[in-house]
């Protein structure tokens, strides 16, 4: 590797990069929630003076939760990073710590209560430890490898 490839590689793992990679993520994926929600809820058939009454609240549903979402998820990446880069460790505690912060700061703020911050805060962070500690996974390496084809030839037909 050359040193312009490593200096690429080393931006896209910056900090910084990780955070903007996070909150865009949120943003896309809050979207598509945004879309199913919208699809759940009844949507007006007609209202005063609003052309496309449902395709606008679905917009906004659309925007309200990808914002929320790419809100949690740029603090969640940024506020680990930095956790990381200070304690020069990399356990379950730094995703611990920005679930925690993400959770309480976005869903506290949303809910305008203490209450509601602890509690979206402690569950996101207990989310994140578990998730760490189990190594973010559901599936347990066995060791085969899986392709999306047969390795395996087959019989020759009609010979």
């Amino acid at each position: 590797m050359d040193q312009s490839e490593l200096k690429y590689m080393e931006d896209e793992d910056s900090p910084v990069m990780k955070t903007i990679k996070g909150a865009t993520t949120g943003l896309a994926a809050g979207a598509l929630w945004g879309t199913v929600v919208a699809t759940w809820h009844d949507v007006p058939r007609v209202e005063r003076h609003v052309a496309l009454p449902g395709l606008i609240r679905t917009l906004k549903m659309c925007g309200n939760y990808g914002l929320t979402f790419a809100a949690i998820g740029g603090l969640y990446i940024g506020v680990e990073q930095l956790v990381q880069k200070q304690r020069m460790k990399r356990d379950f505690i730094n995703g611990a710590v920005g679930a925690f912060v993400a959770g309480a700061s976005v869903y506290g703020l949303k809910g305008r209560s203490i209450q509601t911050a602890i509690s979206a805060g402690s569950c996101l962070a207990f989310t994140s430890a578990v998730l760490d500690i189990g190594g973010r996974t559901t599936r347990m390496d066995t060791g085969k490898e899986y392709y999306p084809y047969t390795t395996e030839k087959r019989p020759s037909v009609g010979t």
